[in-house]
């Protein structure tokens, strides 16, 4: 089949629901083995079973380093290697105007959103380097190109997603590691229970195609992404946007 990945291990986070879990289900499929990896382990769990003898849940908080360490280390001596990354964990956040946001706010979406992706990144980078080859997709946001009023924290971790994934994908460009980032639009998970209805209209009535976006569709371009057939694609922003992004 095309974009497989048969005998190669990849890494999935907040996979216990919404599109982590598309994406874990969509790369097992293309024959990876896949560690689901949440905060949530009894859901990471769950999800593992529930695909089968091609996933196995990992319990990672990828706000500390020691457990990202711990968790991708284990997944290695499981597994030998480690092909894939995808960084799909992120919140929200509180729906607010800046001056309502309180420093707890601020700092815990600084600490999943931007903090998580480079202690994720510190730790498997070395491993690929170390046999010259990799992907690492890390899920971005369309508000992070546009930014959405109520969510400055949400907009400015995911913009920084973005320059973060275009910085590092420079620095192993030569070693056989693609790193790109997937900017969806709104999509239909639990997420959008942390927003309120106004935000949702807002963010939908962008979007050309009138409608959210489903776990599926995204987790489709995040498995070409995590391909050998990515091959000569590297720190770029895909959209998927249902053309609310042009640019």
């Amino acid at each position: 089949m095309f974009f497989a990945l048969t005998g190669h291990t990849a890494v999935v986070t907040g996979a216990a629901t919404g599109i982590g879990e598309a994406i874990a289900r969509r790369l097992a499929r293309a024959g990876a083995l896949v560690g689901v990896a949440d905060v949530n382990q009894c859901g990471a769990v769950e999800v593992a079973k529930a695909i089968g003898d091609s996933a196995f849940p990992v319990h990672m908080d990828i706000t500390q380093f020691g457990s990202v360490k711990q968790a991708l280390d284990g997944v290695v001596a499981r597994t030998g290697r480690l092909d894939v990354l995808v960084n799909n964990a992120g919140i929200a956040g509180r729906a607010a105007p800046v001056w309502e946001q309180t420093d707890e706010d601020w700092q815990k979406i600084i600490a999943v959103n931007m903090t998580g992706l480079f202690n994720t990144c510190r730790v498997a980078i070395p491993y690929m380097r170390g046999r010259k080859y990799g992907r690492i997709v890390n899920l971005a946001s369309i508000a992070g190109k546009e930014g959405n009023p109520n969510m400055s924290a949400y907009s400015a971790t995911k913009a920084a997603v973005i320059g973060f994934t275009k910085s590092v994908a420079k620095e192993v460009a030569t070693e056989g590691i693609c790193i790109n980032a997937v900017a969806p639009a709104v999509i239909r998970t639990k997420i959008l229970e942390q927003l309120t209805p106004a935000q949702i209209d807002y963010m939908t009535e962008r979007i050309p195609m009138r409608r959210t976006g489903t776990p599926e569709e995204i987790a489709a371009v995040v498995h070409f992404l995590s391909s050998p057939d990515c091959s000569f694609v590297t720190g770029q922003c895909y959209d998927a946007s249902g053309g609310r992004a042009t640019y």
